[in-house]
């Protein structure tokens, strides 16, 4: 009696992993699956050397590598390996001597072959290696993107070792600054006192010393070597050697980013320098670009929500900082600030394994020293708790969780998204506009008076076609409106004509104390 102890199989193909295809490879497997993500067909007269790069394409693709058969045509036809010489099978089988760091395994299936005789397909299984880079002994190296095999450049092939840990990118020593006349002394000072405060250290020590305690440089019978991190901490401009190492903030009108004479950015902000103190400035500057809702609570006074956490916003930058690629020294990170949401872009690729299903419960920083130094600045936990701080407090105030994502586009960029209930909280009342209004009053007002009131909060002033494209309605209902809202004192409106086209209105000042 046997019993079968194997987890059945998915039923949809598309499901199958590549250990599935292979475990399982008969007949029937080998003419369901075409080429794909997962599957590669060659003929058996394929030269070794064409078949290491295959090798290193299935070995550098994540997740499980992939397979393939070898005796199939493009076009599915089943040609076999029968009447190929052996010393060509058992060349294509010792192929790992063109690709050493591959790990490989051959299988026999037997087929009927297209032309109706008993025959045999080369199965060859490829896994995915996730400590290091697979290269041809030719020094070539290669990802499936899709069903096409793709050649890794350069700047991909040391993306993809530093991602795999081989490289040290933050320890590689910065030879273009000097120390210590390019770097900030008051930063240096205020992070030794930081340093040797927390760690309760008694003796004095320089700062030099704290810096190759941090492994922030190394001390050379020259003098101090700062190393990257160092420089992207404490130069007076990171940028001298990482020209990316900079935040850009943009602001759009709508839910969706536009070009040319559809252009619709509101503000667009710069913030460089030290790390710590562009996250300083950049916290500072979002303070005031996040906006703020006011409603009646049950107690009947006012309460203010923003539209996103403080907390969970500053996380995902600090997070961006900390874990972005400086491999990529050319590339900054983005916040970009829509209608509906926030994302934070930051360059370079989830550091394996972490992927976006398992960034709440993984721990795998990609410059490790850089953020130790940040928790010495009191700016990180060091405790991987901070995403899922982020999804606690946004699900406190009834937001979805955030979004991570990775996407490629020329390189790989970490996305996180942070959504708001845009259309829940429109009919709050912004609370750059509370000083002309108070409770009793804002019981009074209807939806389209408190759409118009937080229009004017971002655009200062509105006409009446304007009020009646916000609002939905016709020139006539749109100027009732606003005459509601002026009656009530919470709008003015310039003097001029009934019906001129330069007459407008606008949010009534506050008074002076």
């Amino acid at each position: 009696m046997e019993f079968d102890f194997n987890a059945p199989l998915p039923t949809l193909p598309q499901l199958w992993t590549p250990d599935d295809i292979f475990d399982s490879c008969d007949f029937d497997t080998i003419t369901r699956f075409k080429e794909d993500h997962r599957v590669e067909r060659k003929r058996c007269a394929v030269s070794p050397r064409d078949l290491a790069d295959y090798l290193s394409m299935w070995a550098n693709t994540q997740p499980s590598g992939g397979i393939v058969f070898i005796g199939v045509g493009n076009d599915g036809e089943l040609i076999g390996c029968k009447k190929v010489e052996e010393e060509h099978r058992n060349e294509l089988r010792t192929v790992r001597k063109h690709c050493s760091d591959a790990r490989v395994e051959f299988k026999d299936v037997a087929v009927v072959n297209s032309a109706g005789e008993d025959d045999f397909i080369m199965v060859m299984r490829v896994q995915y290696r996730e400590d290091k880079l697979v290269e041809t002994v030719f020094g070539d190296a290669f990802v499936r993107e899709g069903s096409e095999k793709r050649r890794l450049t350069e700047a991909e092939k040391r993306e993809i070792r530093l991602q795999k840990g081989e490289l040290d990118v933050e320890s590689e020593p910065v030879t273009s600054l000097r120390f210590p006349q390019d770097f900030d002394q008051a930063l240096l000072e205020d992070f030794r006192q930081q340093f040797t405060t927390k760690r309760r250290l008694d003796r004095p020590y320089s700062v030099t010393d704290v810096l190759a305690l941090c492994k922030l440089g190394k001390h050379r019978a020259t003098g101090f070597e700062p190393n990257l991190a160092c420089a992207l901490l404490f130069a007076s401009d990171p940028r001298m050697v990482a020209p990316g190492a900079f935040i850009r903030v943009i602001r759009y009108h709508g839910t969706e980013e536009r070009f040319g004479q559809n252009q619709n950015v509101l503000a667009d902000e710069f913030f460089e320098g030290p790390l710590a103190e562009q996250l300083v400035a950049v916290e500072q500057y979002l303070d005031q670009q996040v906006r703020s809702f006011i409603r009646l609570g049950i107690d009947g006074r006012f309460q203010k929500h923003p539209e996103y956490p403080k907390g969970v916003w500053l996380e995902a930058i600090v997070n961006a900082l900390v874990h972005r690629s400086y491999n990529l020294k050319n590339m900054n990170i983005f916040v970009k600030m829509f209608e509906d949401r926030m994302t934070i872009e930051s360059p370079g690729a989830f550091m394996p394994p972490t992927t976006a299903q398992t960034v709440y419960d993984a721990h795998n920083p990609r410059n490790p020293n850089l953020m130790w130094a940040m928790f010495y600045f009191n700016r990180v936990q060091c405790a991987y708790e901070g995403t899922r701080r982020m999804r606690d407090e946004m699900r406190s105030v009834n937001l979805p969780d955030p979004i991570f994502d990775q996407k490629q586009v020329g390189t790989f960029k970490v996305i996180v998204t942070l959504k708001n209930n845009v259309e829940h909280r429109k009919f709050y009342i912004r609370s750059e506009a509370a000083h002309a209004i108070n409770p009793e009053m804002y019981e009074t007002l209807s939806e389209s008076e408190k759409l118009i009131a937080n229009y004017l909060t971002d655009q200062k002033k509105i006409t009446v076609k304007d009020a009646g494209l916000v609002i939905g309605r016709d020139w006539r209902g749109a100027s009732a409106v606003l005459k509601a809202l002026e009656k009530k004192g919470i709008i003015e409106r310039t003097p001029g004509k009934y019906r001129s086209r330069h007459r407008y209105y606008y949010l009534k000042r506050p008074l002076k104390p």
